[in-house]
């Protein structure tokens, strides 16, 4: 390992200085204010999922997806236990590190491979005689496995995504070396300039996640997840992935606004034409060589109990490249669609890997392993997102409304505190303070927008909006003609506001961490100028309890929150 460490960690020694205590439950405490935090904290974030951040002590967990993870990135048992040894104070529980030894080596116990011409069957291949009778006897193996000759396993090939749904859910990570259908051809370059004639190059980031994700074009390759800051140009490792991949694709994102930054994009740096790429939305329906299509549009269906109507567009082309942008959001109707179609190379992208529906397991079935991650802290240090600086401003309830918040419902307490009235004095106070900024304004509730905007003087976007008033607010803050815009949740994915400066959140999600992730995301395109995240918090309150759980993700990645309390008036 390149990571230094802090003690020497030899078993059965004490080193009271160094920064992690590993407990016999699997978690991890991670010390904040030692002095190799940083280092340790990335180390961690490779194989562990963070679960609490107060001040001093953080704590992370060691599961078995993290793990399985870290296995299909690279990492090795010595990786994971050597290091944790070396920077423990004390020496690592003999049962976890057992449990991190077994689970680790169960990834690839199980395979699934080519069944020489034939596509209709994969072939299945055990490590061991052993792995074979356990998996055969469970459930999944018993229903699903045929016999292939006498001695060998196969399944059918529809039945490709299924299995590996089933089997992870068994304990059984299955490695896919099947490899992938040939989809129709699409000649992809990129252009060296821009169609305004700026020069344009990937970054050198961006060439390595797609490198770990095509691998070369072997059969362990071209499926899985790219995950990168908002700002850090996942669209570009997409559009690197096609000119590699050289076929059909079909790109997937979350809402119109992406549907047009995407289109944008493609046309801008690759040779492809106006003809080349479609878009398969609720306003237009064209399939072309690559089509951008909605979530929604796919989802959409008449009644709960009548057929998802657009799903065909999974099987109207020959696609040789499946594109999830934004892939913690994937709905469940898509995962379906996924399962019935591992014979694409698919390629998610996104800046946490959190699923508030937890559904991790089926991104790593479905699409694939984590390939590539890049914490938004080293890239803020090399100049490619902008610094930001994380506040939660705490405010006081006025003592009438503590009174009602106290005899309310626990679902009622979160709303109210989330409209706190004091807190449209704090908004005016920052954009006071941030004169010549640009600023967004993001929450959740459609009152506590509309107030702020009306005192703001300030347009607001909501999901009512149009699209084309949408487009037309958000090319001027592009150009500078408004500095302000107060946003509903329709900000949090995939707007390409590069000016943006300063975010202001009003109100979230509960404990959405991911949410958290999208929102900072807004400001941390590139810029000569410090970024700003404001989360404005009813003090005392569960509001502020679910502010803690939302910060995790933030924290994990480098971000701290300073505290400003507003005192009562």
């Amino acid at each position: 390992m390149s990571l230094p460490s802090p003690g020497h960690g030899r078993q059965g020694t004490m080193n009271p200085s160094n920064p992690l205590i590993v407990q016999g439950d699997g978690k991890v405490l991670l010390e904040a204010r030692h002095p190799a935090f940083d280092e340790t904290r990335d180390f961690l974030a490779r194989f562990a999922e963070l679960e609490s951040s107060p001040e001093l002590l953080h704590t992370y967990r060691i599961t078995p997806l993290s793990l399985w993870n870290a296995a299909s990135a690279g990492m090795t048992r010595e990786d994971i236990i050597d290091t944790l040894r070396a920077r423990s104070k004390f020496d690592i529980p003999a049962e976890v590190s057992r449990r991190i030894d077994d689970t680790l080596t169960r990834y690839g116990l199980v395979r699934l491979l080519r069944h020489g011409e034939d596509p209709s069957v994969l072939r299945v291949e055990f490590e061991t005689a052993y792995v074979e009778r356990l998996v055969t006897k469970t459930p999944t193996g018993g229903e699903m496995l045929v016999r292939d000759g006498k001695r060998g396993w196969a399944i059918p090939a529809g039945m490709r995504g299924i299995f590996k749904q089933r089997m992870l859910l068994d304990n059984w990570p299955v490695a896919d070396l099947a490899g992938f259908l040939p989809g129709d051809p699409l000649p992809v370059t990129l252009r060296p300039t821009t169609l305004g004639g700026r020069p344009f190059a990937p970054r050198v980031y961006q060439h390595e996640a797609v490198k770990r994700w095509h691998l070369g074009g072997n059969a362990s390759g071209g499926h899985g997840v790219v995950v990168l800051p908002c700002g850090a140009g996942k669209t570009i490792v997409a559009l690197l992935a096609m000119s590699v991949v050289q076929q059909h694709t079909l790109i997937l994102c979350n809402n119109q606004s992406a549907v047009n930054q995407w289109v944008r994009e493609i046309l801008d740096k690759t040779s492809l034409t106006e003809r080349e790429v479609g878009v398969y939305t609720g306003e237009e329906k064209r399939i072309a060589p690559v089509t951008v299509a909605t979530y929604q549009v796919l989802t959409y269906r008449r009644s709960k109990t009548a057929d998802y109507e657009h799903i065909h567009l999974f099987r109207d082309r020959n696609w040789g490249m499946l594109v999830y942008d934004e892939v913690h959001l994937l709905p469940a109707p898509v995962f379906g669609a996924t399962a019935e179609l591992q014979g694409c190379r698919r390629l998610g992208l996104t800046a946490t890997l959190v699923r508030e529906d937890g559904r991790e397991g089926d991104v790593f079935s479905l699409v694939g392993p984590k390939r590539f991650d890049l914490p938004w802290q080293v890239l803020e240090k090399q100049g490619f997102v902008a610094e930001a600086l994380c506040s939660e401003v705490r405010v006081p309830f006025d003592p009438r409304l503590r009174a009602r918040y106290e005899a309310s419902e626990e679902a009622e307490k979160f709303r109210l505190a989330s409209e706190n009235p004091r807190k449209v004095q704090v908004v005016r106070d920052l954009v006071a303070r941030h004169d010549g900024d640009n600023i967004l304004i993001i929450g959740t509730y459609l009152s506590q927008l509309e107030h702020i905007a009306r005192d703001l003087q300030a347009p607001l976007i909501t999901g009512s909006t149009p699209q084309r008033t949408r487009d037309e607010l958000f090319q001027k803050f592009r150009t500078g003609a408004i500095r302000r815009l107060v946003v509903s949740k329709v900000a949090n994915f995939a707007i390409d506001l590069p000016d943006a400066n300063v975010a202001i959140q009003v109100s979230g999600s509960f404990g959405s961490r991911q949410e958290e992730a999208q929102r900072l995301g807004r400001i941390l395109r590139p810029k000569n100028r410090q970024a700003h995240f404001y989360s404005v918090t009813t003090a005392d309150s569960k509001e502020q309890e679910f502010a803690m759980k939302r910060q995790l993700f933030l924290t994990e990645q480098g971000y701290r929150y300073s505290i400003e309390e507003r005192a009562a008036k």
